[in-house]
Protein backbone atom coordinates (compact mmCIF):
# COMPACT_ATOMS: atom_id res chain seq x y z
CA UNK A 1 0.00 0.00 0.00
CA UNK A 2 1.31 3.22 -0.93
CA UNK A 3 2.49 5.74 2.04
CA UNK A 4 -0.79 7.30 2.09
CA UNK A 5 -2.04 4.99 4.99
CA UNK A 6 1.04 5.96 7.05
CA UNK A 7 1.92 9.31 8.46
CA UNK A 8 4.68 8.94 11.04
CA UNK A 9 4.26 5.07 11.19
CA UNK A 10 0.91 5.57 12.37
CA UNK A 11 -1.51 3.06 10.44
CA UNK A 12 -5.30 3.75 9.66
CA UNK A 13 -5.49 0.74 12.27
CA UNK A 14 -3.54 3.26 14.48
CA UNK A 15 -6.04 5.73 13.49
CA UNK A 16 -9.64 3.82 13.82
CA UNK A 17 -7.88 2.53 17.24
CA UNK A 18 -6.59 5.67 18.35
CA UNK A 19 -9.29 8.23 17.27
CA UNK A 20 -12.84 6.65 15.98
CA UNK A 21 -13.17 3.89 18.56
CA UNK A 22 -12.34 5.82 21.86
CA UNK A 23 -15.65 8.13 20.90
CA UNK A 24 -18.11 4.93 19.60
CA UNK A 25 -20.10 3.78 22.76
CA UNK A 26 -20.21 7.65 23.79
CA UNK A 27 -21.68 8.12 20.59
CA UNK A 28 -24.25 5.45 20.71
CA UNK A 29 -25.65 6.73 24.11
CA UNK A 30 -25.32 10.59 23.64
CA UNK A 31 -26.51 10.41 19.94
CA UNK A 32 -23.99 12.36 18.92
CA UNK A 33 -20.46 13.91 19.11
CA UNK A 34 -19.15 17.15 20.38
CA UNK A 35 -18.25 19.90 17.45
CA UNK A 36 -15.19 19.84 19.06
CA UNK A 37 -14.62 16.33 19.17
CA UNK A 38 -15.40 16.05 15.79
CA UNK A 39 -13.02 18.76 14.05
CA UNK A 40 -10.54 16.91 16.30
CA UNK A 41 -11.30 13.67 14.19
CA UNK A 42 -11.44 15.78 11.08
CA UNK A 43 -8.04 17.35 11.24
CA UNK A 44 -7.03 13.37 12.02
CA UNK A 45 -8.47 12.23 9.18
CA UNK A 46 -6.56 15.29 7.39
CA UNK A 47 -3.24 14.76 8.51
CA UNK A 48 -3.47 10.73 7.83
CA UNK A 49 -3.87 11.86 3.88
CA UNK A 50 -7.38 10.25 4.29
CA UNK A 51 -9.17 13.53 2.66
CA UNK A 52 -10.45 13.11 -0.52
CA UNK A 53 -9.28 9.31 -1.60
CA UNK A 54 -11.49 9.06 -4.25
CA UNK A 55 -10.33 11.65 -6.27
CA UNK A 56 -7.37 12.60 -8.40
CA UNK A 57 -4.01 14.39 -7.01
CA UNK A 58 -4.67 17.16 -9.53
CA UNK A 59 -7.94 18.00 -7.76
CA UNK A 60 -6.76 18.00 -4.23
CA UNK A 61 -7.60 14.03 -3.77
CA UNK A 62 -5.21 11.36 -3.22
CA UNK A 63 -5.47 8.87 -6.63
CA UNK A 64 -5.95 6.12 -4.63
CA UNK A 65 -6.98 3.44 -6.65
CA UNK A 66 -10.22 1.01 -6.25
CA UNK A 67 -8.13 -1.64 -4.09
CA UNK A 68 -6.47 1.08 -1.99
CA UNK A 69 -9.75 2.36 -1.84
CA UNK A 70 -11.41 -1.18 -0.29
CA UNK A 71 -8.76 -1.28 1.75
CA UNK A 72 -9.56 1.51 3.07
CA UNK A 73 -13.23 0.84 3.66
CA UNK A 74 -12.47 -2.56 4.79
CA UNK A 75 -10.48 -0.98 8.01
CA UNK A 76 -12.60 2.55 8.55
CA UNK A 77 -15.95 -0.27 8.53
CA UNK A 78 -14.78 -1.64 11.09
CA UNK A 79 -15.89 1.70 13.49
CA UNK A 80 -19.66 1.51 14.72
CA UNK A 81 -22.04 4.87 14.72
CA UNK A 82 -20.68 5.27 11.31
CA UNK A 83 -17.62 7.26 12.07
CA UNK A 84 -16.23 6.00 9.26
CA UNK A 85 -18.20 9.30 7.55
CA UNK A 86 -16.10 11.35 8.81
CA UNK A 87 -13.54 10.57 5.77
CA UNK A 88 -14.93 12.66 3.22
CA UNK A 89 -15.54 10.60 -0.14
CA UNK A 90 -16.67 13.63 -2.35
CA UNK A 91 -19.03 12.43 -5.00
CA UNK A 92 -17.97 11.16 -7.62
CA UNK A 93 -19.96 13.06 -10.26
CA UNK A 94 -18.12 15.68 -9.32
CA UNK A 95 -15.05 15.17 -11.20
CA UNK A 96 -17.12 15.82 -14.55
CA UNK A 97 -17.94 19.26 -13.38
CA UNK A 98 -16.95 22.07 -15.45
CA UNK A 99 -13.42 23.88 -14.36
CA UNK A 100 -15.22 26.55 -12.29
CA UNK A 101 -17.28 23.83 -10.76
CA UNK A 102 -14.14 22.16 -9.71
CA UNK A 103 -12.52 25.31 -8.33
CA UNK A 104 -15.83 25.98 -6.37
CA UNK A 105 -16.59 22.06 -5.10
CA UNK A 106 -14.42 19.61 -6.15
CA UNK A 107 -11.35 21.00 -4.34
CA UNK A 108 -12.43 22.47 -1.41
CA UNK A 109 -14.71 19.20 -0.50
CA UNK A 110 -11.31 17.09 -0.56
CA UNK A 111 -9.72 19.41 1.22
CA UNK A 112 -12.86 18.89 3.63
CA UNK A 113 -13.78 22.55 3.54
CA UNK A 114 -16.82 21.85 2.05
CA UNK A 115 -19.25 18.73 2.10
CA UNK A 116 -21.54 17.51 -0.51
CA UNK A 117 -24.85 15.19 0.33
CA UNK A 118 -26.64 13.57 -2.63
CA UNK A 119 -30.21 14.17 -2.76
CA UNK A 120 -32.32 11.34 -5.13
CA UNK A 121 -34.62 9.53 -3.28
CA UNK A 122 -38.36 10.59 -3.00
CA UNK A 123 -41.37 9.83 -1.08
CA UNK A 124 -42.82 8.16 -4.10
CA UNK A 125 -39.33 7.36 -5.83
CA UNK A 126 -37.02 5.09 -4.52
CA UNK A 127 -35.89 1.69 -6.75
CA UNK A 128 -37.76 3.62 -9.67
CA UNK A 129 -35.98 7.06 -10.92
CA UNK A 130 -38.63 7.66 -13.36
CA UNK A 131 -41.31 8.33 -10.12
CA UNK A 132 -38.93 11.17 -9.17
CA UNK A 133 -40.89 14.51 -8.81
CA UNK A 134 -38.64 16.96 -7.99
CA UNK A 135 -38.63 19.22 -11.25
CA UNK A 136 -35.99 22.03 -12.65
CA UNK A 137 -38.16 24.67 -14.56
CA UNK A 138 -36.16 26.79 -17.15
CA UNK A 139 -37.10 30.39 -16.00
CA UNK A 140 -35.64 33.39 -17.70
CA UNK A 141 -32.13 31.80 -17.97
CA UNK A 142 -32.17 30.11 -14.65
CA UNK A 143 -33.40 26.76 -12.72
CA UNK A 144 -36.37 26.50 -10.48
CA UNK A 145 -36.21 24.08 -8.05
CA UNK A 146 -39.39 22.23 -6.54
CA UNK A 147 -39.61 19.37 -4.37
CA UNK A 148 -38.82 16.84 -1.25
CA UNK A 149 -35.71 14.53 -0.84
CA UNK A 150 -35.88 11.89 2.04
CA UNK A 151 -32.98 10.04 3.36
CA UNK A 152 -30.18 12.61 2.52
CA UNK A 153 -27.35 11.54 4.49
CA UNK A 154 -25.04 13.83 5.87
CA UNK A 155 -26.93 16.70 4.73
CA UNK A 156 -27.04 17.94 8.39
CA UNK A 157 -23.53 18.54 7.82
CA UNK A 158 -23.19 19.36 4.10
CA UNK A 159 -22.96 22.85 2.89
CA UNK A 160 -24.37 22.04 -0.65
CA UNK A 161 -26.40 19.55 -2.02
CA UNK A 162 -26.22 17.48 -5.56
CA UNK A 163 -29.77 17.31 -6.38
CA UNK A 164 -31.41 15.04 -9.12
CA UNK A 165 -34.44 16.61 -10.66
CA UNK A 166 -36.02 16.02 -14.06
CA UNK A 167 -35.96 19.31 -16.52
CA UNK A 168 -38.94 20.46 -17.22
CA UNK A 169 -40.84 18.30 -15.54
CA UNK A 170 -39.21 15.48 -18.39
CA UNK A 171 -38.38 12.01 -16.84
CA UNK A 172 -36.21 11.76 -19.70
CA UNK A 173 -34.02 14.70 -18.92
CA UNK A 174 -32.93 13.58 -15.52
CA UNK A 175 -30.10 16.02 -14.52
CA UNK A 176 -28.07 17.08 -11.38
CA UNK A 177 -27.97 20.28 -10.09
CA UNK A 178 -25.51 22.12 -7.78
CA UNK A 179 -27.45 23.36 -4.94
CA UNK A 180 -25.75 25.68 -1.91
CA UNK A 181 -27.74 24.62 1.28
CA UNK A 182 -28.07 28.59 1.80
CA UNK A 183 -29.79 29.75 -1.38
CA UNK A 184 -33.34 31.04 -0.34
CA UNK A 185 -36.12 27.65 -0.49
CA UNK A 186 -33.62 25.17 0.92
CA UNK A 187 -34.71 23.70 4.01
CA UNK A 188 -34.70 20.73 6.12
CA UNK A 189 -38.10 19.91 6.79
CA UNK A 190 -37.16 16.95 9.68
CA UNK A 191 -34.52 14.77 11.09
CA UNK A 192 -36.11 12.12 11.49
CA UNK A 193 -34.70 8.68 13.89
CA UNK A 194 -33.28 5.54 12.61
CA UNK A 195 -32.33 1.89 13.84
CA UNK A 196 -28.58 2.56 13.57
CA UNK A 197 -26.41 5.44 15.61
CA UNK A 198 -24.75 7.61 12.71
CA UNK A 199 -22.57 10.54 13.33
CA UNK A 200 -24.17 12.11 11.20
CA UNK A 201 -27.95 12.11 10.44
CA UNK A 202 -30.28 11.78 6.83
CA UNK A 203 -32.28 14.21 6.89
CA UNK A 204 -35.54 15.43 4.73
CA UNK A 205 -35.14 18.17 2.06
CA UNK A 206 -37.89 20.67 0.75
CA UNK A 207 -36.83 23.06 -2.19
CA UNK A 208 -38.88 25.54 -2.84
CA UNK A 209 -38.51 27.96 -5.71
CA UNK A 210 -35.18 27.44 -5.37
CA UNK A 211 -33.06 29.06 -8.25
CA UNK A 212 -29.36 28.09 -9.64
CA UNK A 213 -28.33 29.46 -12.61
CA UNK A 214 -26.93 27.29 -15.69
CA UNK A 215 -23.26 26.69 -14.43
CA UNK A 216 -24.86 24.55 -11.63
CA UNK A 217 -25.59 22.01 -13.35
CA UNK A 218 -23.40 19.49 -13.05
CA UNK A 219 -23.00 17.64 -16.09
CA UNK A 220 -24.87 17.52 -19.18
CA UNK A 221 -29.11 18.40 -19.23
CA UNK A 222 -30.15 14.67 -19.11
CA UNK A 223 -26.86 13.17 -18.23
CA UNK A 224 -28.20 12.43 -14.34
CA UNK A 225 -29.18 9.20 -14.12
CA UNK A 226 -25.96 8.00 -15.60
CA UNK A 227 -23.57 10.16 -13.70
CA UNK A 228 -26.23 8.73 -10.85
CA UNK A 229 -25.14 4.80 -11.39
CA UNK A 230 -21.55 6.02 -11.22
CA UNK A 231 -21.83 7.24 -7.63
CA UNK A 232 -24.12 4.02 -6.90
CA UNK A 233 -21.07 1.53 -8.60
CA UNK A 234 -18.75 3.52 -6.27
CA UNK A 235 -20.82 3.59 -3.02
CA UNK A 236 -21.77 0.06 -3.52
CA UNK A 237 -18.40 -0.95 -4.09
CA UNK A 238 -17.62 1.13 -0.58
CA UNK A 239 -20.36 -0.59 1.20
CA UNK A 240 -19.28 -3.81 -0.19
CA UNK A 241 -15.86 -2.98 1.80
CA UNK A 242 -17.32 -1.11 4.98
CA UNK A 243 -19.27 -4.36 5.60
CA UNK A 244 -16.56 -6.96 5.02
CA UNK A 245 -14.96 -5.27 7.56
CA UNK A 246 -17.79 -4.45 10.07
CA UNK A 247 -18.18 -8.40 9.77
CA UNK A 248 -14.56 -9.07 10.26
CA UNK A 249 -14.74 -7.26 13.35
CA UNK A 250 -17.49 -9.08 14.82
CA UNK A 251 -16.04 -12.20 13.70
CA UNK A 252 -12.43 -11.73 15.38
CA UNK A 253 -14.64 -10.44 19.17
CA UNK A 254 -17.12 -13.21 18.82
CA UNK A 255 -13.95 -15.96 18.13
CA UNK A 256 -11.99 -14.27 21.30
CA UNK A 257 -15.17 -14.56 23.26
CA UNK A 258 -15.63 -18.16 22.54
CA UNK A 259 -12.34 -18.96 23.95
CA UNK A 260 -12.77 -16.49 27.30
CA UNK A 261 -16.41 -17.42 27.96
CA UNK A 262 -16.54 -21.14 30.07
CA UNK A 263 -19.69 -23.07 30.30
CA UNK A 264 -20.07 -26.25 31.94
CA UNK A 265 -16.18 -26.47 32.49
CA UNK A 266 -15.15 -25.44 29.17
CA UNK A 267 -14.65 -23.06 26.58
CA UNK A 268 -17.69 -22.52 24.07
CA UNK A 269 -15.68 -22.79 21.80
CA UNK A 270 -14.87 -26.55 22.42
CA UNK A 271 -18.88 -27.23 22.35
CA UNK A 272 -19.67 -27.97 18.32
CA UNK A 273 -22.48 -25.75 17.98
CA UNK A 274 -20.22 -23.01 18.81
CA UNK A 275 -17.49 -23.96 16.74
CA UNK A 276 -19.88 -24.19 13.70
CA UNK A 277 -21.25 -21.30 13.98
CA UNK A 278 -17.15 -19.78 13.85
CA UNK A 279 -16.03 -22.15 10.81
CA UNK A 280 -19.32 -20.54 8.93
CA UNK A 281 -18.43 -17.25 9.45
CA UNK A 282 -14.49 -17.56 8.34
CA UNK A 283 -16.00 -19.11 5.26
CA UNK A 284 -17.90 -16.58 4.61
CA UNK A 285 -15.60 -13.32 5.36
CA UNK A 286 -13.01 -15.29 3.29
CA UNK A 287 -15.26 -16.44 0.14
CA UNK A 288 -16.63 -12.44 0.38
CA UNK A 289 -13.10 -10.61 0.83
CA UNK A 290 -11.58 -12.64 -1.87
CA UNK A 291 -14.41 -11.63 -4.31
CA UNK A 292 -14.49 -7.86 -3.10
CA UNK A 293 -10.62 -7.33 -3.93
CA UNK A 294 -10.72 -8.88 -7.05
CA UNK A 295 -13.33 -7.19 -8.63
CA UNK A 296 -11.43 -3.62 -6.98
CA UNK A 297 -8.22 -5.19 -8.90
CA UNK A 298 -10.25 -5.78 -12.09
CA UNK A 299 -11.71 -1.95 -12.21
CA UNK A 300 -7.80 -1.29 -11.51
CA UNK A 301 -7.47 -2.72 -14.69
CA UNK A 302 -10.12 -0.70 -16.49
CA UNK A 303 -12.98 -3.44 -17.25
CA UNK A 304 -15.90 -2.78 -19.08
CA UNK A 305 -18.19 0.06 -17.79
CA UNK A 306 -21.47 -2.38 -17.63
CA UNK A 307 -19.55 -5.05 -16.49
CA UNK A 308 -18.49 -3.35 -13.52
CA UNK A 309 -21.71 -2.54 -12.45
CA UNK A 310 -22.60 -5.67 -12.65
CA UNK A 311 -20.06 -7.06 -10.62
CA UNK A 312 -20.83 -4.20 -8.62
CA UNK A 313 -24.37 -5.12 -7.52
CA UNK A 314 -22.81 -8.22 -6.90
CA UNK A 315 -20.36 -7.23 -4.11
CA UNK A 316 -22.87 -4.73 -2.48
CA UNK A 317 -25.66 -8.08 -2.33
CA UNK A 318 -23.08 -10.69 -1.37
CA UNK A 319 -20.96 -8.59 1.34
CA UNK A 320 -24.03 -6.96 3.58
CA UNK A 321 -26.41 -10.04 3.42
CA UNK A 322 -22.86 -12.02 4.45
CA UNK A 323 -22.99 -8.99 7.09
CA UNK A 324 -26.08 -9.56 8.45
CA UNK A 325 -25.01 -13.37 8.94
CA UNK A 326 -21.69 -13.15 10.72
CA UNK A 327 -23.54 -10.35 12.82
CA UNK A 328 -26.11 -12.57 13.81
CA UNK A 329 -24.37 -15.64 14.67
CA UNK A 330 -21.67 -13.16 16.70
CA UNK A 331 -24.66 -11.46 18.58
CA UNK A 332 -25.67 -15.20 19.62
CA UNK A 333 -22.60 -15.99 20.63
CA UNK A 334 -22.00 -13.42 22.94
CA UNK A 335 -25.97 -14.22 24.23
CA UNK A 336 -27.01 -11.68 26.47
CA UNK A 337 -23.89 -9.55 26.42
CA UNK A 338 -24.64 -9.54 22.50
CA UNK A 339 -27.71 -7.49 23.31
CA UNK A 340 -26.03 -4.45 25.31
CA UNK A 341 -24.97 -1.79 23.02
CA UNK A 342 -21.86 -0.71 24.98
CA UNK A 343 -20.79 -4.58 23.18
CA UNK A 344 -19.58 -3.30 19.61
CA UNK A 345 -21.39 -6.65 17.82
CA UNK A 346 -25.14 -5.44 19.10
CA UNK A 347 -24.20 -1.88 17.42
CA UNK A 348 -22.57 -3.37 14.49
CA UNK A 349 -25.41 -5.68 14.20
CA UNK A 350 -28.43 -2.95 14.00
CA UNK A 351 -25.82 -1.01 11.32
CA UNK A 352 -25.23 -3.57 8.85
CA UNK A 353 -29.24 -4.06 8.55
CA UNK A 354 -29.58 -0.86 6.07
CA UNK A 355 -26.76 -1.68 3.65
CA UNK A 356 -29.45 -4.40 2.51
CA UNK A 357 -31.84 -1.28 1.68
CA UNK A 358 -29.47 1.77 1.31
CA UNK A 359 -27.56 2.63 -2.47
CA UNK A 360 -30.36 -0.29 -4.05
CA UNK A 361 -32.04 -2.68 -2.08
CA UNK A 362 -30.86 -6.13 -1.95
CA UNK A 363 -33.58 -7.10 -4.50
CA UNK A 364 -32.85 -4.54 -6.95
CA UNK A 365 -29.09 -5.85 -7.06
CA UNK A 366 -31.00 -9.23 -8.36
CA UNK A 367 -32.67 -7.61 -11.32
CA UNK A 368 -30.12 -6.10 -12.21
CA UNK A 369 -27.51 -9.38 -12.07
CA UNK A 370 -30.63 -10.84 -13.39
CA UNK A 371 -30.54 -8.54 -16.56
CA UNK A 372 -26.96 -8.94 -16.61
CA UNK A 373 -27.39 -12.83 -17.41
CA UNK A 374 -30.06 -12.48 -19.98
CA UNK A 375 -27.91 -9.92 -21.84
CA UNK A 376 -24.46 -10.87 -21.17
CA UNK A 377 -24.82 -14.81 -20.33
CA UNK A 378 -23.20 -16.34 -17.17
CA UNK A 379 -19.82 -15.37 -18.01
CA UNK A 380 -20.64 -12.34 -16.61
CA UNK A 381 -20.18 -14.06 -13.67
CA UNK A 382 -18.04 -17.11 -13.82
CA UNK A 383 -15.78 -16.19 -16.68
CA UNK A 384 -12.55 -14.88 -14.85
Amino acid sequence: MRALLVDDDVSLARLLADYFVPHEVELELQGSLPPATLDRLRRAVKEHGLNGVNHAKDVGGQGCSQLELTVIGEELGKATGALWAIVPHPAVALKHGTPEQIDAYLRPSCAMERRACVAVTEPQAGSDPRMIGTRADRRDGRFVLNGEKWFVTSGDVADYVIVHANVDGDPDKPTLFLVDKALPGVRIAREPKFTHTYVFGHPEFLFEDVEVGEDRVLGPIGGGLELTKDWFVEARLQIAASTLGAAIRAFELANAWASERRQFGRAIRDFQVVEFMLADMAVEILATKSLVYRVSWEIDSEADRKLVHARASALKLQASEMAGRVLDKAVQIFGGRGYMRENAVERLNREVRVDRIWEGTSEIQRVIIGGQLRKRGTAAFTGW
